[in-house]
């Protein structure tokens, strides 16, 4: 790997690239932190699609879009006089070194728990008036669900085990299925709605307990039903069928192929 002065040296290297772009380049001179901010997302979501393909080669690819936004944020700052890259790394240098008493200072603690639990303390002692404060509101619901959870338990707001857990999914799952009911003959959607979304929220709190992260969960499902389905996709090509002249029970038959080759 590389030394530290060649780790500066590329980080040097890319900063002036940096201002370069910003000077020369007609796209690049135009950009704002507005019209990068979406620009953003897409990367940071394509880093998460490379981690979970576990290409390494793809996950240093994205890695280097995001440091790229990340580097030309604060040549855009640097423009207004506001802050340079130097001011973004000593602040978050500096909270990294507060944050961790227990590495800088005499704090002492016995596992990941205590450490998460010193980190919310610190954040409500810096001026944040909720524990939960820290959840973007722009977050994807099931990652701020297991976020909001994952912070309430951080100052002792939890369940005792994952039994606990589990009756509390069940009982949801029971209230959503009610609204269903036969004699339910007026139906309330939003209640429905609501119970569902309970459901989820307890299905999240399971899979935080018994040590799943649901958002990679339901990814690698995603994941799982496009190959599947693009199988089915190209073995009606073989047989020049489209998939709407088909019927569920030929598909299906696809469907279970797919399944066995993922198996192998």
């Amino acid at each position: 790997m590389h030394t530290i002065v060649e780790k500066k040296q590329a980080f040097e290297r890319l900063l002036t690239i940096m201002d370069e772009l910003r000077e020369k380049c007609p796209w690049d001179k135009k950009q704002t932190m507005e019209t990068l901010r979406h620009l953003t997302i897409e990367e940071t979501y394509e880093l998460s699609e490379a981690i979970l393909s576990g290409n390494l080669n793809e996950i240093k690819k994205e890695l280097g879009d995001i440091f790229l936004h990340l580097v030309f944020y604060s040549k855009i700052g640097s423009e207004t006089q506001t802050f340079d890259v130097a001011d973004v790394i000593n602040s978050l240098c500096e909270k990294l070194i507060h944050r961790h008493p227990h590495i800088y200072g005499d704090t002492k603690v016995e596992n990941e728990e205590d450490v998460k639990r010193n980190w919310e303390q610190l954040k409500l002692k810096e001026g944040n008036k909720s524990v939960l404060g820290g959840v973007p509101a722009s977050l994807p619901a099931l990652v701020k669900a297991q976020r909001i959870q994952e912070k309430a338990r951080a100052v002792g707001f939890d369940w005792e085990n994952p039994n606990q857990v589990w009756e509390k999914v069940k009982e949801e799952i029971n209230e959503f299925e009610a609204e269903f009911k036969p004699e339910n003959t007026l139906q309330n959607h939003e209640k429905a709605e609501e119970e569902f979304g309970d459901v989820l929220f307890a299905l999240v709190n399971y899979a935080r307990f018994v040590g799943i992260n649901p958002e990679t969960a339901l990814s690698k499902t995603n994941q799982k039903f496009i190959r599947r389905f693009q199988y089915i996709e190209k073995s009606a090509q073989n047989i020049d069928k489209k998939l709407e002249d088909m019927t569920l029970e030929e598909m299906d038959i696809f469907w279970n192929e797919a399944k066995k080759q993922d198996k192998k």
